[in-house]
């Protein structure tokens, strides 16, 4: 299983919003709101890398209100 954190960055005032929308895609774990210069930040499990990108790509993306995301896949050193 690849797990990975999204750094999301959405319009003015959209953050919450756009946290609970994302919150109900399969695959998000978690999805909070926060201060800093991102907005939202989500964790996320798939399959594959290939499965974590479509998750991304696909559904994480395609909310409505997010102007940029960064997606940090978590490494076990």
């Amino acid at each position: 299983m690849i797990h990975a954190y999204i750094l999301i960055q959405t319009e003015v005032g959209k953050a919450a919003v756009v946290a609970q929308q994302i919150s109900g895609i399969p695959g998000v774990t978690s999805s909070e709101d926060v201060t800093g210069p991102y907005d939202v930040i989500v964790r996320a499990e798939a399959t594959s890398v290939d499965e974590l990108g479509k998750l991304v790509v696909a559904k994480v993306q395609s909310v409505a209100g997010i102007t940029r995301t960064l997606t940090c896949p978590v490494v076990n050193l």
